[in-house]
């Protein structure tokens, strides 16, 4: 059998505000959020996971701490693997947004991939930072199995590589509060979604 190596992609729990443009502001989890967590650990106790990644925002790292806890692991921040920079939109709802900034959001629908908003940063730039991290994360762990507390964002970039599908395409794929993705990549270069959205 070829080597392979197993990613647990989680998605952060819910945040408050849960309704707005968090981007790289670094906003906490509800009880709910916390709970969600929690709920993940029967999941990712059949596995032999022996590493555990985050992003530097205290969303993810309180789910690292908390599944990397249960786990026997202490997390490993990665600053690469924070959700879109959305600059000037952070703590802007998508009514907010659409009201107040109508040319951005247009120029946004027609180039989602290449959009940037003020003092943000494009999906194509996410991708441009978020892709090497994890390849890095996944040559370091050869032939295991490894969680990834991550984002929205992140995640729907990570899933749009493994597939071969243009970023513009990234919202067609779910990523609720919580839940667990998990990609088998191989030694060959070539790599399998096992499960999206779990």
């Amino acid at each position: 059998m070829m080597e392979m190596t197993r990613i647990y992609l989680v998605r952060h729990g819910e945040v408050d505000p849960s309704h707005c443009y968090n981007g790289h502001r670094d906003v906490d989890l509800t009880e709910r959020g916390v709970e969600q967590y929690h709920q993940l650990k029967p999941r990712l106790e059949q596995g032999r996971i022996s590493a555990c990644y985050t992003s530097d925002l205290t969303r993810t790292v309180r789910g690292g701490q908390i599944l990397g806890g249960h786990l026997g692991l202490d997390p490993v921040k990665v600053r690469e693997l924070r959700e879109l920079d959305c600059g000037a939109w952070e703590g802007l709802s998508l009514t907010e947004i659409m009201e107040k900034r109508p040319d951005e959001w247009a120029a946004r629908l027609a180039d989602l991939a290449g959009f940037r908003g003020h003092g943000g940063e494009s999906v194509g730039q996410l991708a441009g930072r978020v892709l090497p991290a994890l390849r890095e994360i996944v040559e370091r762990h050869r032939g295991e199995e490894v969680l990834v507390v991550a984002h929205g964002g992140v995640n729907r970039v990570i899933l749009m590589d493994v597939l071969g599908a243009p970023l513009a395409n990234m919202f067609s794929v779910e990523q609720r509060y919580g839940c667990l993705n998990v990609i088998d990549y191989f030694a060959d270069g070539n790599a399998v979604v096992k499960l999206v959205n779990g």
